[in-house]
């Protein structure tokens, strides 16, 4: 995989890769070899029955939103794809640049297709690696405007990040083209100030409520981080569709339900 400056870092388990977060300094390819020596020697010792006698020190860990509490994260013009009306808000913390970003997106498209109706997912910007992922972000905003977000994105993904990873300005007027955008108002709109002011509010909308990696996920408010397997996202959905449920029973309505729970009722901001 061509290196773009990202970091990656170990989510549950010492192995487990699953997110990325923004680069500490500009020597990223040394660092990132001492992570892969360090996960080496602790493959090695997993294999061994880990280790004896060896006092672990704990590591500082990044404060993050707590996956019991409820976190309020307003929809507004982000692109959507779903029914308005469903049960369960997935908002989708996001860049382009981030392959675990794209590893989770078989997943969701599994959730699309087992929860139907019932689940809609919101796309929220999160440029971690600025010098790459932004001007893919600028493009799918460019083509959100024109009601074309999904076709967009999906191809920014297929041909962009997964064909040697070009973000390129030229390979996003390319897949412009593809999808059949107004090419003036593409550029427009890409070198424009609205999508600029929407990736730069999308990324302090997120930050506020403990977003410091890609991908991160709020589950009807709920914290999800990294690139969780499909059971990780099922056991929230399910909790909070039982959720609805209990409320739509009691007489409460689909119409404006996120918009009650989450974003009136839900913490505005992390506590630090």
């Amino acid at each position: 995989m061509k290196r773009l400056g990202i970091v990656c870092i170990a989510v549950g388990t010492a192995l487990g890769l699953v997110a990325c977060q923004p680069a500490g300094s500009s020597e990223v390819d040394a660092k990132l070899d001492q992570v892969l020596q360090r996960l080496d020697k602790i493959e090695q010792g997993l294999a061994n029955g880990g280790p004896r006698g060896a006092a672990r020190a704990e590591r500082p860990r990044r404060p993050r939103p707590d996956p019991n509490k409820v976190y309020s994260v307003p929809v507004g013009d982000a692109p959507v794809v779903g029914s308005n009306e469903a049960k369960i808000t997935i908002v989708k913390a996001y860049e382009y640049a981030c392959p675990f970003c794209a590893r989770v997106n078989p997943t969701l498209e599994q959730i699309q297709k087992e929860y139907g109706d019932n689940v809609r997912i919101v796309y929220k910007n999160y440029v971690v690696h600025p010098s790459v992922a932004t001007t893919p972000a600028l493009a799918a905003c460019a083509a959100h405007k024109q009601g074309k977000f999904s076709e967009m994105s999906h191809l920014i993904w297929e041909k962009g990040f997964n064909a040697g990873r070009n973000l390129s300005r030229e390979n996003m007027e390319t897949l412009a083209q593809e999808v059949g955008l107004d090419m003036n108002r593409f550029k427009a709109d890409i070198d424009g100030e609205e999508c600029k002011k929407h990736v730069s509010e999308d990324q302090a909308q997120m930050a506020k409520v403990g977003v410091s990696g890609t991908p991160a996920f709020f589950i009807n408010g709920r914290f999800l981080s990294g690139a969780q397997p499909f059971p990780a996202f099922k056991q929230v959905i399910d909790e909070e569709i039982k959720k609805a449920d209990d409320r739509l029973a009691k007489g409460d309505s689909l119409a404006g339900y996120y918009d009650k729970y989450v974003v009136e009722q839900g913490l505005k901001a992390m506590a630090r």
